[in-house]
């Protein structure tokens, strides 16, 4: 097992943030009526919490030098 490997939600998110962070990088998203089950864990008979996401979100992230 490589130590790149991503096994809990926190892991993927803060992998994500400083992916984001390194690139100042700005995303967009614009769902209408998007449903999405997300696991409680990576087992695959884990349970599901349904979400419905209707609108947007706006990730931006900045440097500590930026401005």
């Amino acid at each position: 097992m490589s130590n790149n490997e991503t096994h809990t939600w926190p892991e993927l998110a803060i992998g994500l943030y400083d992916q984001l962070t390194q690139r100042n990088a700005e995303i967009d998203y614009n769902f209408e009526n998007l449903e999405v089950a997300i696991p409680s864990s990576t087992d695959p008979a884990a349970k599901r919490a349904e979400w419905k996401l209707n609108g947007g979100i706006r990730v931006t992230t900045r440097n500590g030098g930026a401005s």
